[in-house]
């Protein structure tokens, strides 16, 4: 979504001008011109931070074009293919529609004179929902690529071409332009947002409108859930692969760098995004009207995604992180170094453990056989002295008793 949307001057119901029933379709609701002061601060609010997303996404293009010419690795192009793909999508979406709002800023042009039936406001109205699905779908595609690659690194689907990587991208690109017009064949409208320098769709609990609202959020919340489920499954078969006895046969630290930049372009993208869609499904599900301050803070926010974007990839690389920490080794290889010295080190402490608790109950046993050994003697001490006892007396009482000589009594005088 675009910076420059993101001012709340004159944002109060005060300021809003009555409903025209004969005024065009997208006018119907906030008609121009809007009774509002001119606000440099808006112009330069919306300017700096459209500059700012430009030369962001201009500088990671330029990166990535040196980096697809080095590049020989088949998986790696394919997935730099979605990645330029992406920050291409967000260059694109930061120009179209960030030059149209800081047009409207500096020069705050009449919209029912300059387009007075819709075409322009239409026009900016699908550049608003193109240019915001395609980098939720994008990220979706890219985890399945990495899903696929990982999971199934020898099959054949698993090794995705260039041809099939951009005509991923194209597809993705088809199938955001095809949401985006559907308001032109009745599904929905575009409508004129306050305070006048952007067109979106109407966030209402009229049938046609809140199908479209629908459609929209989720879409964009289905993508934010598949790429968390696919990035999930993805990491944890990695770092089976990185940490397991496949680590000899797949030694490549790139495809840790990818996941590490899709896993932040995955968070990015939630928490820009996800207020922004669950906003537009509970007002329209509510049937409530859409409050105009909270639209453009959770707008905002979407804003910041085409923004941080291209910095994931700019920053979030190998030789970039060496730069910053140099004292860091940050080759797949030391971190699983680390990883088996940590797993090593921790099965040693439970094995000591184990064995230091089984030594215990083995020297425990010990004490308890030395008991039992030293009962067992004592009694057969009690029983060898008995057997002695018994035969001695056997033997006194076999001897013939003594002989008592008779007396002979003294005769008479």
């Amino acid at each position: 979504m675009q910076r420059a949307v993101m001012d709340s001057n004159s944002t109060s119901p005060s300021s809003w001008p009555a409903a025209n029933e004969t005024a065009p379709l997208c006018y119907s609701i906030n008609s121009p011109p809007f009774r509002q002061p001119p606000s440099i601060a808006s112009a330069y609010f919306s300017a700096i931070f459209s500059g700012l997303g430009l030369t962001s996404n201009l500088v990671a293009l330029v990166v990535l074009l040196r980096t697809f010419r080095r590049t020989h690795s088949r998986s790696r192009s394919s997935f730099l293919i979605f990645l330029g793909g992406l920050v291409f999508t967000d260059f694109m979406g930061l120009l179209v529609t960030g030059s149209i709002v800081v047009s409207y800023h500096v020069t705050h042009f009449d919209w029912r004179q300059l387009d007075p039936h819709c075409h322009f406001c239409n026009f900016m109205g699908m550049s608003m929902v193109f240019y915001g699905l395609c980098p939720l779908l994008l990220g979706a595609a890219m985890a399945v690529e990495r899903f696929m690659g990982i999971t199934k690194p020898f099959s054949r689907s698993g090794n995705m071409s260039r041809g099939r990587a951009g005509l991923m991208v194209a597809l993705v690109w088809l199938f955001a332009g095809c949401v985006a017009l559907l308001p032109l064949v009745g599904v929905g409208a575009y409508h004129l947002q306050m305070p006048g320098s952007w067109c979106f769709l109407n966030i209402s609990a009229a049938t046609r409108d809140l199908s479209f609202c629908l459609i929209f959020s989720l879409v964009g919340l289905l993508s934010l859930a598949a790429s968390f489920l696919l990035n999930t499954v993805t990491v944890v078969t990695l770092v089976r692969v990185c940490c397991g006895p496949e680590a000899v046969q797949r030694r490549r630290d790139y495809e840790v760098e990818m996941m590490v930049q899709l896993i932040f372009i995955m968070v990015i993208a939630s928490v820009c995004w996800c207020p922004l869609l669950v906003f537009i499904a509970e007002t329209v599900l509510r049937g409530e009207q859409a409050k105009i301050r909270h639209l453009l803070l959770w707008l905002r926010f979407a804003t910041w995604n085409q923004i941080l974007d291209p910095w994931v990839y700019i920053l979030f690389r190998r030789s970039v992180l060496k730069r910053i920490y140099p004292r860091m080794d940050w080759s797949r290889g030391s971190i699983l170094t680390l990883y088996t010295s940590v797993r090593k080190l921790t099965r040693a402490s439970l094995a000591g453990g184990l064995s230091q608790g089984a030594g215990g109950l083995s020297q425990g046993g010990g004490g308890l056989s030395q008991g039992a050994g030293g009962l067992s003697q004592g009694a057969g001490e009690a029983a060898e002295g008995g057997t002695k006892g018994g035969a001695k007396g056997g033997t006194k009482g076999s001897e013939p008793p003594p002989t008592i000589p008779p007396q002979v009594p003294a005769a008479e005088s």
